[in-house]
């Protein structure tokens, strides 16, 4: 054999075994596939249901298993809103997770204040207080927790701008801190999947305490708001639903310059009304 023929033979094999390598390789390991990113899709007709109660609003639903998004006024989906009283999921973790409360039960005595709502006029628990949104049993305990243990968890958590400016007491009520619906959906997705900065049994305590309502098709875990700003009201639901094998995310939210004797009521209906619009409720 010739030296040109060595040379050509050499490149000819240079060129093609790293091609025959990869092709080898190919058969007996695939490669990864990319993580699909999610869908989004815009549903105005949902309107129909905010106009009913002659507010402006915004609905954000995650599906779970089809890892879509399907949002009703989509800008809206991401402005920053006063949380109310959905921040007493935060809240209550805070006060778990630094054993300023041992447990769900733990029982705060009222001190005597009359307030306008009957159910706020007795003593409460942790639970209870969840499910009859007694604000002054989570201004106690964030007074408890203070300042300093309290923008430590809302860092860690990156809740909404993170901003707790004002009383600690109100901070979620009047104060700086902000959130948008969106962001309430992936706060609420990485509680799902325990995946916040707190203990399991932290996160497992608040899931238990939430629960709206239970059949043998579903549960529903949901938290109310409802803040009273100078100008205007803001009104709040947000929850997430398990559902045959799925889950589904979801953050209502809405205003009114004037709202009506409604407004409260609007936060629950308009979400039924959407979710059996899908099929997911009776």
């Amino acid at each position: 054999m010739t030296k040109s023929h060595k040379i050509t033979n050499l490149l000819t094999i240079s060129i093609f075994l790293p091609v025959a390598i990869l092709i080898g390789c190919s058969s007996t390991q695939p490669m990864a596939t990319a993580t699909r990113p999610p869908a989004s899709e815009t549903r105005p007709e949902w309107g129909k249901y905010f106009q009913a109660y002659n507010v402006t609003g915004a609905f954000v639903l995650y599906d779970s298993n089809r890892n879509q998004y399907l949002r009703f006024h989509p800008e809206r989906c991401q402005q920053q809103f006063i949380p109310a009283s959905t921040f007493k999921i935060m809240n209550a973790m805070v006060g778990l997770e630094t054993g300023i409360i041992p447990d769900a039960d733990y029982v705060i005595k009222w001190d005597g204040t009359k307030y306008d709502i009957p159910s706020w006029n007795q003593d409460h628990t942790l639970r209870t207080a969840m499910q009859n949104s007694v604000v002054w049993y989570y201004q106690e305990l964030a007074r408890r927790v203070g300042k300093e243990k309290m923008q430590h968890y809302i860092d860690a958590v990156q809740y909404g701008n993170q901003d707790i400016s004002g009383q600690i007491d109100s901070f979620w009520l009047e104060g700086g801190l902000r959130i948008s619906p969106d962001e309430q959906i992936e706060f609420l997705k990485r509680l799902y999947k325990n995946e916040l900065p707190f203990s399991p049994r932290t996160m497992n305590i608040v899931k238990d305490i939430t629960v709206v309502e239970k059949t043998d098709r579903y549960t529903l875990r949901a938290k109310t708001g409802w803040a009273l700003r100078v100008n205007t009201q803001v009104g709040w639901f947000v929850g997430y639903l398990e559902e045959s094998g799925n889950v589904y995310f979801f953050a209502n939210n809405y205003e009114s310059a004037s709202p009506g004797q409604n407004f409260g009521n609007a936060r629950e209906e308009i979400t039924r009304s959407i979710l059996r619009d899908m099929g997911l409720l009776k």
